[in-house]
């Protein structure tokens, strides 16, 4: 199987877009902000944070991002029954969008157990080099250039060792 590239091919990413949007446009004509803010920045949420623990570089991070996300998930769920017994969405626009945050949800539950067991533990991100570690490692190229020079047998022009 192959490794998957870029958040934007994970499955669960894909459906928390559709989920977003859909509410978007459920809420567009509604008078009340408060509530289509919460709504919307949980949808949004949970494609974020799928989005945002994709890039993190560890396993660790990842998983407490899609855990966030499935958490944002149940919220969209809650608020939809409050938009539904308030009179802000019909039966039929209530299910439909129920039913598509409860899929992300499994889809976040099943990719979560899949991350888990897997053996890939994430691209680490690098520790950054202090200004003295930087300065000497700008010293040292620029010295292999200059060796470079009287030795090309065991320096390239750039400052990198033949082998």
């Amino acid at each position: 199987m192959a490794t998957v590239q870029r958040f934007e091919d994970l499955l669960a990413w894909q459906k928390a877009r559709e989920l977003t949007c859909e509410v978007y446009k459920a809420f567009r004509a509604c008078r009340d902000g408060g509530f289509t803010d919460q709504i919307q920045r949980a949808s949004v949420s949970v494609l974020s944070n799928i989005a945002e623990g994709f890039e993190s570089g560890t396993r660790d991070m990842f998983l407490n991002y899609l855990y966030i996300a499935k958490g944002s998930a149940g919220e969209v769920r809650a608020q939809l029954y409050v938009a539904y017994d308030v009179g802000y969405l019909n039966l039929e626009t209530f299910k439909s969008l129920k039913l598509k945050a409860e899929e992300c949800s499994k889809l976040l539950s099943t990719f979560i157990k899949g991350v888990k067991s897997s053996p890939h533990q994430g691209l680490q991100r690098k520790r950054e080099m202090s200004k003295l570690e930087r300065d000497t490692a700008d010293f040292m190229l620029e010295s292999r250039k200059e060796l470079s020079k009287t030795l090309p047998h065991i320096y390239n022009r750039d400052g990198t060792q033949k082998i």
